[in-house]
Protein backbone atom coordinates (compact mmCIF):
# COMPACT_ATOMS: atom_id res chain seq x y z
CA UNK A 1 0.00 0.00 0.00
CA UNK A 2 1.40 3.31 -0.94
CA UNK A 3 2.08 5.63 1.67
CA UNK A 4 2.20 9.51 1.49
CA UNK A 5 3.92 11.60 4.57
CA UNK A 6 2.90 14.69 5.38
CA UNK A 7 4.74 17.01 8.10
CA UNK A 8 2.92 18.59 10.86
CA UNK A 9 4.16 21.50 10.49
CA UNK A 10 4.33 24.26 13.18
CA UNK A 11 5.86 28.12 13.48
CA UNK A 12 5.92 30.62 15.90
CA UNK A 13 7.40 28.21 18.39
CA UNK A 14 10.65 26.93 20.09
CA UNK A 15 11.54 23.61 18.59
CA UNK A 16 11.61 20.59 20.36
CA UNK A 17 14.33 18.57 20.66
CA UNK A 18 13.00 15.69 18.26
CA UNK A 19 11.69 18.45 15.47
CA UNK A 20 13.30 18.65 12.20
CA UNK A 21 13.35 21.92 9.70
CA UNK A 22 10.91 22.33 7.14
CA UNK A 23 12.39 22.69 3.53
CA UNK A 24 15.54 24.42 5.01
CA UNK A 25 12.95 27.47 6.57
CA UNK A 26 11.71 28.78 9.93
CA UNK A 27 8.77 25.93 9.68
CA UNK A 28 9.52 22.55 11.80
CA UNK A 29 8.06 19.21 12.58
CA UNK A 30 8.53 16.66 14.94
CA UNK A 31 5.50 14.43 13.85
CA UNK A 32 4.59 13.26 10.32
CA UNK A 33 0.87 11.73 9.42
CA UNK A 34 1.27 9.13 7.21
CA UNK A 35 -1.66 8.75 4.47
CA UNK A 36 -2.68 5.73 2.82
CA UNK A 37 -4.91 4.62 -0.38
CA UNK A 38 -8.40 3.46 1.21
CA UNK A 39 -6.12 2.98 4.81
CA UNK A 40 -6.69 6.53 6.40
CA UNK A 41 -4.16 8.57 8.57
CA UNK A 42 -1.98 8.28 11.67
CA UNK A 43 0.35 10.38 12.82
CA UNK A 44 4.69 9.16 13.46
CA UNK A 45 7.25 10.72 14.97
CA UNK A 46 9.35 12.65 12.44
CA UNK A 47 12.55 10.63 13.27
CA UNK A 48 10.71 7.02 11.87
CA UNK A 49 9.75 8.60 8.26
CA UNK A 50 12.52 6.69 5.88
CA UNK A 51 15.42 8.64 5.51
CA UNK A 52 14.91 9.45 1.72
CA UNK A 53 11.31 11.44 2.15
CA UNK A 54 13.23 13.06 5.47
CA UNK A 55 15.90 14.33 3.36
CA UNK A 56 13.54 15.88 0.54
CA UNK A 57 11.03 17.27 3.88
CA UNK A 58 13.91 19.07 5.05
CA UNK A 59 16.87 19.80 2.84
CA UNK A 60 17.09 24.06 1.78
CA UNK A 61 15.60 24.25 -1.23
CA UNK A 62 18.14 26.83 -3.55
CA UNK A 63 16.93 30.00 -4.93
CA UNK A 64 14.92 30.11 -8.04
CA UNK A 65 15.37 32.88 -10.27
CA UNK A 66 17.15 34.60 -8.15
CA UNK A 67 15.16 35.04 -5.72
CA UNK A 68 16.24 32.95 -1.86
CA UNK A 69 13.53 30.33 -0.76
CA UNK A 70 14.47 30.47 2.53
CA UNK A 71 11.30 33.09 3.29
CA UNK A 72 7.75 33.23 1.86
CA UNK A 73 8.13 34.84 -1.39
CA UNK A 74 5.27 36.97 -3.15
CA UNK A 75 4.75 36.50 -6.88
CA UNK A 76 2.68 39.26 -7.80
CA UNK A 77 -0.32 38.79 -10.72
CA UNK A 78 -0.24 41.03 -14.12
CA UNK A 79 -2.95 39.52 -16.22
CA UNK A 80 -2.70 41.34 -19.64
CA UNK A 81 -5.67 39.79 -20.89
CA UNK A 82 -9.21 41.57 -21.41
CA UNK A 83 -11.56 38.07 -19.54
CA UNK A 84 -9.74 36.96 -16.20
CA UNK A 85 -11.67 36.62 -14.00
CA UNK A 86 -10.54 38.83 -11.53
CA UNK A 87 -8.90 41.62 -13.28
CA UNK A 88 -9.62 41.05 -16.99
CA UNK A 89 -9.12 44.13 -19.21
CA UNK A 90 -7.67 46.27 -16.39
CA UNK A 91 -4.13 45.81 -17.38
CA UNK A 92 -4.53 44.89 -21.05
CA UNK A 93 -2.94 48.73 -22.11
CA UNK A 94 1.12 48.36 -22.23
CA UNK A 95 0.86 51.74 -19.84
CA UNK A 96 -1.51 50.34 -17.61
CA UNK A 97 0.55 46.88 -17.14
CA UNK A 98 3.74 48.55 -16.80
CA UNK A 99 2.85 50.87 -14.30
CA UNK A 100 1.01 47.86 -12.43
CA UNK A 101 4.07 45.84 -12.73
CA UNK A 102 6.75 48.01 -10.78
CA UNK A 103 3.72 49.02 -8.44
CA UNK A 104 4.11 45.48 -7.17
CA UNK A 105 7.58 45.46 -7.22
CA UNK A 106 7.24 48.50 -5.19
CA UNK A 107 4.92 47.08 -2.65
CA UNK A 108 7.06 44.02 -2.26
CA UNK A 109 6.56 41.53 -5.06
CA UNK A 110 9.51 39.37 -5.71
CA UNK A 111 8.58 37.97 -8.92
CA UNK A 112 6.34 39.24 -11.32
CA UNK A 113 4.23 36.45 -13.16
CA UNK A 114 2.73 37.80 -16.79
CA UNK A 115 -0.08 35.99 -18.21
CA UNK A 116 -1.32 36.58 -21.70
CA UNK A 117 -4.58 33.72 -21.63
CA UNK A 118 -6.72 33.62 -18.95
CA UNK A 119 -7.42 30.21 -17.56
CA UNK A 120 -10.31 30.73 -15.71
CA UNK A 121 -13.17 28.27 -16.01
CA UNK A 122 -14.90 28.05 -19.23
CA UNK A 123 -12.02 30.48 -20.86
CA UNK A 124 -11.39 29.89 -24.67
CA UNK A 125 -7.82 29.00 -25.65
CA UNK A 126 -5.73 31.71 -27.62
CA UNK A 127 -3.79 32.20 -30.15
CA UNK A 128 -0.71 31.89 -30.33
CA UNK A 129 0.33 34.87 -31.93
CA UNK A 130 -2.13 36.94 -29.90
CA UNK A 131 -0.90 35.44 -26.55
CA UNK A 132 2.58 36.64 -27.45
CA UNK A 133 1.96 39.83 -28.80
CA UNK A 134 -0.15 40.54 -25.54
CA UNK A 135 3.11 39.67 -23.32
CA UNK A 136 6.21 39.71 -24.83
CA UNK A 137 6.19 43.32 -25.00
CA UNK A 138 4.90 43.88 -21.77
CA UNK A 139 7.81 42.02 -20.20
CA UNK A 140 10.66 43.89 -22.67
CA UNK A 141 8.97 46.98 -21.03
CA UNK A 142 9.61 45.75 -17.78
CA UNK A 143 12.71 44.10 -18.11
CA UNK A 144 14.01 48.00 -19.35
CA UNK A 145 12.82 49.37 -16.00
CA UNK A 146 12.99 46.49 -14.09
CA UNK A 147 15.59 43.58 -12.95
CA UNK A 148 12.33 41.82 -11.13
CA UNK A 149 12.47 37.93 -11.51
CA UNK A 150 9.52 37.65 -14.43
CA UNK A 151 7.65 34.66 -14.84
CA UNK A 152 5.93 34.09 -18.19
CA UNK A 153 2.17 32.46 -17.23
CA UNK A 154 1.51 29.94 -20.68
CA UNK A 155 0.69 26.73 -21.65
CA UNK A 156 2.89 27.23 -25.17
CA UNK A 157 6.47 26.57 -26.23
CA UNK A 158 6.32 29.93 -28.73
CA UNK A 159 5.15 31.94 -26.12
CA UNK A 160 7.33 31.24 -23.71
CA UNK A 161 10.64 31.34 -26.17
CA UNK A 162 9.50 35.11 -26.64
CA UNK A 163 9.16 35.68 -23.22
CA UNK A 164 12.26 34.70 -22.50
CA UNK A 165 13.77 36.43 -25.30
CA UNK A 166 12.19 39.75 -24.15
CA UNK A 167 13.44 38.83 -20.54
CA UNK A 168 11.28 36.38 -18.57
CA UNK A 169 13.12 34.28 -16.14
CA UNK A 170 10.91 31.49 -14.86
CA UNK A 171 8.11 29.56 -17.35
CA UNK A 172 4.88 29.09 -15.15
CA UNK A 173 2.76 26.41 -16.96
CA UNK A 174 -0.84 25.52 -15.37
CA UNK A 175 -0.66 22.42 -17.57
CA UNK A 176 2.54 21.12 -15.82
CA UNK A 177 4.23 21.04 -19.66
CA UNK A 178 1.42 18.49 -20.69
CA UNK A 179 0.14 20.79 -23.15
CA UNK A 180 2.88 21.58 -25.43
CA UNK A 181 5.25 18.87 -25.76
CA UNK A 182 7.80 21.77 -26.56
CA UNK A 183 7.65 23.33 -23.74
CA UNK A 184 10.09 21.66 -22.06
CA UNK A 185 13.04 21.24 -24.40
CA UNK A 186 12.35 24.95 -24.31
CA UNK A 187 13.30 25.53 -20.53
CA UNK A 188 16.37 22.53 -20.47
CA UNK A 189 17.49 24.53 -22.89
CA UNK A 190 17.42 28.41 -21.55
CA UNK A 191 18.55 26.89 -18.66
CA UNK A 192 15.26 28.24 -16.57
CA UNK A 193 12.93 26.89 -13.93
CA UNK A 194 9.88 26.13 -14.14
CA UNK A 195 6.66 26.31 -12.22
CA UNK A 196 4.50 22.92 -12.73
CA UNK A 197 0.56 23.21 -11.89
CA UNK A 198 -2.18 20.35 -11.04
CA UNK A 199 -5.18 20.98 -13.25
CA UNK A 200 -8.11 18.68 -14.28
CA UNK A 201 -8.55 19.15 -17.76
CA UNK A 202 -8.55 22.18 -19.52
CA UNK A 203 -9.84 25.81 -18.94
CA UNK A 204 -13.22 25.24 -21.11
CA UNK A 205 -13.80 21.76 -19.16
CA UNK A 206 -12.15 21.68 -16.01
CA UNK A 207 -15.33 22.12 -13.69
CA UNK A 208 -17.55 20.31 -15.38
CA UNK A 209 -17.93 17.80 -12.48
CA UNK A 210 -14.55 17.02 -11.44
CA UNK A 211 -13.82 13.59 -9.62
CA UNK A 212 -10.92 12.10 -8.08
CA UNK A 213 -10.11 8.94 -5.90
CA UNK A 214 -8.22 11.11 -3.19
CA UNK A 215 -7.53 14.25 -4.46
CA UNK A 216 -4.56 15.07 -2.04
CA UNK A 217 -3.10 11.82 -3.02
CA UNK A 218 -3.66 11.80 -6.41
CA UNK A 219 -2.71 15.78 -6.87
CA UNK A 220 1.15 14.02 -5.09
CA UNK A 221 1.00 11.71 -7.95
CA UNK A 222 0.31 13.96 -10.89
CA UNK A 223 3.06 16.44 -9.68
CA UNK A 224 5.24 13.93 -8.70
CA UNK A 225 5.12 11.55 -12.27
CA UNK A 226 5.37 15.55 -13.81
CA UNK A 227 8.78 16.50 -11.87
CA UNK A 228 10.35 13.43 -13.30
CA UNK A 229 9.12 14.04 -16.67
CA UNK A 230 10.57 17.72 -16.48
CA UNK A 231 13.60 16.69 -15.22
CA UNK A 232 14.48 13.50 -17.46
CA UNK A 233 13.96 16.25 -20.09
CA UNK A 234 17.09 18.54 -18.98
CA UNK A 235 15.49 20.62 -16.21
CA UNK A 236 17.29 20.25 -12.91
CA UNK A 237 15.03 19.34 -9.99
CA UNK A 238 16.02 21.91 -7.75
CA UNK A 239 14.64 24.39 -10.06
CA UNK A 240 11.45 22.72 -10.38
CA UNK A 241 8.65 24.44 -8.79
CA UNK A 242 5.05 22.54 -7.73
CA UNK A 243 1.73 24.09 -7.58
CA UNK A 244 -1.46 22.08 -6.77
CA UNK A 245 -4.09 24.18 -8.68
CA UNK A 246 -6.58 25.45 -6.38
CA UNK A 247 -9.39 25.74 -8.37
CA UNK A 248 -8.12 24.06 -11.38
CA UNK A 249 -10.88 21.28 -11.65
CA UNK A 250 -12.10 21.03 -8.07
CA UNK A 251 -14.63 22.11 -6.18
CA UNK A 252 -14.85 23.54 -2.63
CA UNK A 253 -14.12 20.60 -0.75
CA UNK A 254 -11.27 19.64 -3.18
CA UNK A 255 -9.75 22.57 -2.20
CA UNK A 256 -9.92 22.77 1.24
CA UNK A 257 -8.72 19.15 1.36
CA UNK A 258 -5.28 20.36 -1.11
CA UNK A 259 -4.97 23.57 1.40
CA UNK A 260 -5.25 21.17 5.04
CA UNK A 261 -2.75 18.67 3.31
CA UNK A 262 -0.25 21.45 1.35
CA UNK A 263 2.56 20.53 3.48
CA UNK A 264 2.58 16.99 2.15
CA UNK A 265 4.33 18.20 -1.08
CA UNK A 266 7.53 19.15 0.72
CA UNK A 267 7.85 15.66 -0.09
CA UNK A 268 8.64 16.10 -3.87
CA UNK A 269 11.96 17.85 -2.16
CA UNK A 270 10.90 21.54 -4.80
CA UNK A 271 9.96 24.85 -3.22
CA UNK A 272 5.96 25.20 -3.16
CA UNK A 273 3.48 27.63 -5.03
CA UNK A 274 0.52 28.28 -4.06
CA UNK A 275 -2.57 30.58 -6.02
CA UNK A 276 -5.24 30.67 -4.28
CA UNK A 277 -5.78 34.87 -4.36
CA UNK A 278 -9.52 35.66 -4.86
CA UNK A 279 -10.72 32.44 -5.66
CA UNK A 280 -14.60 32.11 -5.68
CA UNK A 281 -14.95 29.79 -3.12
CA UNK A 282 -13.20 32.15 -0.75
CA UNK A 283 -16.72 34.04 -1.29
CA UNK A 284 -18.05 30.91 -0.73
CA UNK A 285 -16.99 30.49 2.22
CA UNK A 286 -16.64 34.27 3.73
CA UNK A 287 -18.51 36.56 1.56
CA UNK A 288 -17.39 38.83 -1.61
CA UNK A 289 -19.39 38.42 -4.59
CA UNK A 290 -17.17 40.33 -6.46
CA UNK A 291 -13.33 38.86 -6.66
CA UNK A 292 -11.98 42.29 -5.03
CA UNK A 293 -13.97 41.38 -2.20
CA UNK A 294 -11.54 38.70 -1.15
CA UNK A 295 -8.98 40.29 -0.69
CA UNK A 296 -9.16 39.55 4.05
CA UNK A 297 -9.49 35.78 2.79
CA UNK A 298 -6.87 35.48 0.60
CA UNK A 299 -4.31 36.89 3.48
CA UNK A 300 -5.63 34.52 5.38
CA UNK A 301 -4.84 31.98 3.24
CA UNK A 302 -1.29 33.28 2.40
CA UNK A 303 -0.60 32.86 6.44
CA UNK A 304 -2.05 29.57 6.15
CA UNK A 305 0.33 28.35 3.98
CA UNK A 306 3.39 30.30 4.73
CA UNK A 307 2.99 28.45 8.58
CA UNK A 308 3.33 25.23 6.73
CA UNK A 309 6.75 26.17 4.31
CA UNK A 310 5.07 27.19 1.42
CA UNK A 311 7.59 29.28 -0.82
CA UNK A 312 5.51 30.90 -3.06
CA UNK A 313 2.36 32.92 -2.84
CA UNK A 314 1.11 33.58 -5.91
CA UNK A 315 -1.15 37.09 -5.33
CA UNK A 316 -3.10 40.17 -6.34
CA UNK A 317 -2.95 42.30 -3.27
CA UNK A 318 0.87 42.60 -2.70
CA UNK A 319 0.85 45.40 -0.16
CA UNK A 320 -1.75 43.69 2.27
CA UNK A 321 -0.42 40.18 1.96
CA UNK A 322 3.26 41.45 2.08
CA UNK A 323 2.08 43.03 5.64
CA UNK A 324 0.47 40.36 7.06
CA UNK A 325 3.81 37.91 6.23
CA UNK A 326 6.05 40.65 7.69
CA UNK A 327 3.99 41.11 10.64
CA UNK A 328 3.65 37.13 11.68
CA UNK A 329 7.50 36.73 10.72
CA UNK A 330 8.13 39.38 12.86
CA UNK A 331 6.23 37.96 16.03
CA UNK A 332 6.76 33.96 14.60
CA UNK A 333 10.29 34.30 14.08
CA UNK A 334 11.36 36.16 16.73
CA UNK A 335 9.60 33.43 19.51
CA UNK A 336 11.81 30.78 17.50
CA UNK A 337 14.84 32.26 19.04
Amino acid sequence: MSQYYRPVARFGEVPTPQSFPLAGGLCWFDTVAVHERGGGVHAIPAGEVPDDVLGNLTCARPPVAGVAMTDPRIMGILNVTPDSFSDGGQFDAPERALDHALAMQNEGADIIDVGGESTRPGAAEVPIAEEIARTAPIIAAIRARSDVPISIDTRKAQVATAALEAGATLINDVAAFTFDPKLADVAAKAKVPVCLMHAKGTPETMQNDPSYEDVLLDVYDFLSSRVDAVVASGVPRDQVVVDPGIGFGKTLEHNLSLLRGIAMFHGLGCPILLGASRKRFIGTIGGGKDASDRVSGSVAIALFAARRGVQILRVHDIFATKQALDLEWAIGGAAMT
